[in-house]
């Protein structure tokens, strides 16, 4: 009899344990569950995947929420030893639809535009800056 109520006490323990694990990957908060609108307009990625990747994008937002840029920011995917930076721009008709590999990353009668930049760089330290190009 002892055995049968310990085989239910583990599959009870075992089924919450998994219920937990479930509860919280569902819960985790992402790019939704912030403040301001954030609209991918533009992307890029290199497909240099022995090396460091590069990841580039251009986003439109209706508000220069700082903080919510940042933290739209770190939301973003980053390999290690890579390199993720994202261009915020105010106004969608002046965000580029387009970014490059090299430097100017998009046409530079966009850079007036261009409100913040933040940047994941290859050892995981960040850095958010305001109005990059005046």
């Amino acid at each position: 009899m002892s055995s049968k109520y310990l085989v239910y006490a583990i599959v009870i323990v075992i089924s919450l344990i998994i219920f937990w694990i479930i509860s919280e990957t569902l819960s985790q908060s992402g790019v939704a569950d912030l403040k301001g609108e954030f609209v991918e307009m533009a992307k890029y990625r290199n497909e240099n995947n022995t090396g460091p990747v590069i990841r580039l994008y251009a986003v439109y937002t209706a508000d220069t929420l700082w903080e919510e840029m940042r933290k739209y920011g770190d939301f973003m995917p980053h390999t290690k030893y890579g390199n993720t930076k994202v261009f915020y721009f105010v106004d969608k008709e002046t965000t580029p639809d387009v970014v490059r590999f090299s430097e100017p990353y998009f046409d530079s009668n966009f850079q007036e535009n261009c409100v913040a930049i933040y940047e994941k760089t290859a050892m995981g330290e960040t850095r958010f800056k305001k109005y990059p190009f005046r």
